[in-house]
């Protein structure tokens, strides 16, 4: 199955419209959405009518079909604004959709894609645990069989939009210590057992809905394992991962880039010394540096996800996968570098919250860690490549 995406023109017009909205409808927003701590109600709507809640579902499920390169421009725009905004859909598009897609029945395609594409259905992907993050494979939540159900008990932790999602897309141990006892499950989240811990206070990313999930005793038909068979789980989120780490890494490169526009914007406006700051030449460095790592890191981008676009979907090439975890290493640091040049740029200013740029400072923060640290972006770049010389892209 190739990704080749909707129709050049097709694809122009509807990237203006995610342009125009997002500088006339999300950006005035920002700051209701940090004092709120939320995305209005009429927005999410709006975002669904846009059709971003089916961007990487094909259209035969009722989606927009996007390839991995167009879905990244999006990804490049969304990350301009407030991330609560893509929160709202991201995990629809990535990481709670891919796996049905790429490793579910025909029926799950067909009876859970459409719903998740309209935004009917608003997806949380479950796997982070008290103890088990970074080391996916000691998770310890179990499903145990009983007849024609799996009955789910233990504890999810720092599940993205598990406040307002309607369904997970859960994993849970079927069977032994290794990889191969995992599996991952559809669970509606109005299941009877399946509560919900106290919204998470965070650094940044405000607006962004993160909980424990709690599963006491949850039973869920077996037909609800995604692709019919216990224990493909865990190959099943690592194949899903190579698509979500290019895609935050399209979303660091649109925060470098409104971090390095309002530093632009403030270095021509400030003046000291009877100029604009902007006249100094160490604050031109400052820009300089920025612009040069913009660049690199969009470059890298596009050329992964253009190579992306052309193996199968759910490839398990070991170049690709030192592609996207090159790619979201790289982007994802550099964002932090921009955002903080960008306030020392604003000086004083930079540290208000009245300044677009001290939220930038602290939303960028997370990139570096969710989807794997950039430690292990490390760890799976050096591990592949002492393995196989061949996976040199």
């Amino acid at each position: 199955m190739l990704k080749n995406g909707i129709d050049e023109q097709s694809f122009s017009i509807f990237i203006d419209s995610v342009h125009r909205f997002i500088r006339e409808r999300l950006m005035p927003l920002e700051h209701l959405v940090e004092e709120t701590d939320s995305v209005p109600q009429e927005v999410i709507q709006e975002l669904r009518e846009l059709g971003m809640f089916g961007l990487s579902i094909p259209e035969s499920y009722g989606g927009l079909g996007l390839s991995m390169s167009q879905e990244c421009q999006v990804a490049f725009e969304i990350g301009q604004t407030s991330l609560a905004f893509r929160s709202v859909f991201g995990t629809n598009i990535g990481i709670g959709s891919q796996g049905i897609l790429m490793d579910g029945t025909q029926e799950q395609r067909e009876t859970i894609l459409p719903r998740v594409a309209s935004g009917e259905l608003q997806m949380a992907f479950a796997l982070t645990e008290p103890d088990a993050g970074t080391d996916a494979a000691a998770i310890k939540t179990v499903a145990v069989a009983e007849g024609d159900y799996y009955v789910l008990t233990g504890t999810k932790r720092f599940i993205s939009n598990a406040p307002n999602a309607d369904a997970f897309t859960l994993m849970a141990r079927t069977g032994g210590v290794q990889n191969d006892g995992i599996s991952a499950f559809f669970v509606p989240a109005d299941s009877p057992g399946l509560s919900l811990g106290k919204p998470d206070k965070k650094m940044g990313q405000r607006g962004t809905k993160t909980c424990d999930v709690i599963l006491e005793g949850v039973r869920v038909p077996a037909s609800n394992i995604i692709g019919g068979e216990p224990g493909l789980g865990f190959k099943t989120a690592m194949k899903v991962l190579n698509r979500a780490r290019l895609h935050l890494a399209a979303v660091a490169c649109g925060m470098a880039k409104r971090a390095l526009d309002e530093s632009v914007s403030y270095a021509r406006d400030r003046r000291q010394f009877g100029r604009p700051i902007g006249d100094f030449q160490l604050v031109q460095a400052m820009i300089a540096d920025s612009q040069a790592e913009l660049l690199a890191a969009w470059a890298l981008v596009q050329e992964t996800a253009r190579r992306f676009d052309e193996l199968p979907l759910g490839s398990p090439d070991p170049a690709m996968r030192v592609m996207t975890s090159s790619a979201k290493m790289f982007a994802t640091e550099m964002a932090g570098r921009v955002a903080d040049r960008g306030v020392q740029i604003h000086g004083g200013s930079g540290y208000m919250s009245e300044f677009a740029i001290e939220r930038l400072y602290r939303d960028v923060r997370l990139l570096r860690l969710y989807e794997g640290t950039t430690q292990i972006q490390q760890v799976i770049i050096g591990r592949t490549l002492l393995k196989d010389i061949d996976a040199l892209p």
